[in-house]
């Protein structure tokens, strides 16, 4: 399996035609099965209709484009046969926008994942919402799960995935510094440690003055594993530069997770349950 997780540089847009062409130039260089864009890397699109500006207009106008763009990622997954994590974006429901992660893959299937718990920012300016389940995308290169940004840094959204039988998490981010970048990358990397799999960060990066919701990006794209049996002692399979866009690959052999839930120096996935959670609650809150 050929993993490409994007840093990917927003930009001004002169209409969808550009951006089309861009996202198409992206997907061909990245030349791999899985692809993975960054969380709200669609605000770009709202520089098309110069509502960019505006925190509530720019919501409101790359919602109105994400059906076009998804049509877009549908037909690119289909003829460059590979699956695609689009970059998320701003969907709204029920009065108040979700922040939502689309799924395509070569076959046509769709789905998406919605973030689920929202960060300061989000909840306390933008009025962006947590949205629906958790779920786990059934594809032909095993079972995906997607934790958006702020999400991988809650172990337990990441077992219940890991549970559900997910191999592979997606973790798409969006952070305005390297202290946040480094809190996802960490948990990220918690997360493949206790899961015993692979876990993928895409981010944005470069500055966007032209937007009051995504203004600065900084990280590194980077694919992770636990430091354990086949995987690379630090558990880093492949990590790019700091703030240079472009595509950060690696190859994984599709058995790998299978055999370090198996036969790994540990076992932390299988022995997970041991904490006994509920339990230890119960005696600190007795303490």
């Amino acid at each position: 399996m050929r993993i490409a997780a994007a840093a990917y540089q927003m930009d001004e847009l002169s209409s969808f035609e550009a951006y089309a062409e861009k996202i198409e130039g992206w997907v061909a260089e990245a030349s791999s099965d899985l692809l993975v864009f960054p969380e709200y890397g669609a605000m770009e699109l709202a520089t098309i209709s110069g509502r960019a500006g505006e925190l509530e207009a720019s919501l409101h106008a790359v919602s109105e484009m994400v059906e076009d763009a998804d049509a877009l990622h549908a037909r690119l997954a289909r003829t460059h046969n590979c699956h695609i994590l689009a970059a998320s974006a701003p969907v709204f429901e029920d009065g108040r926008p979700v922040n939502r992660a689309r799924f395509f893959s070569p076959s046509g299937d769709r789905s998406y994942q919605d973030k689920q718990i929202m960060t300061r920012f989000e909840r306390e300016t933008w009025d962006v919402v947590a949205g629906g389940p958790l779920r786990v995308f059934e594809t032909a290169l095993g079972r995906i799960g997607v934790l958006i940004c702020y999400d991988a840094e809650f172990p337990l959204l990441s077992r219940a995935l890991v549970e559900a039988g997910a191999q592979v998490l997606l973790v798409p981010s969006c952070t305005d510094s390297l202290h946040g970048w480094n809190r996802v990358r960490v948990g990220a990397m918690a997360r493949a440690l206790e899961g015993q799999c692979i876990a993928v960060q895409a981010p944005t990066v470069g500055a966007c003055p032209w937007s009051p919701a995504v203004d600065e990006n900084r990280g590194a794209a980077a694919i992770y594993g636990p430091p354990d049996l086949g995987f690379p002692a630090d558990g880093v399979l492949a990590q790019g530069s700091i703030d240079a866009p472009g595509w950060t690959r690696c190859e994984i052999d599709s058995d790998l997770v299978a055999r370090v839930r198996r036969d790994g120096t540990q076992h932390n996935h299988h022995h997970w349950v041991e904490q006994g959670l509920r339990r230890l609650v119960e005696e600190v809150r007795l303490r």
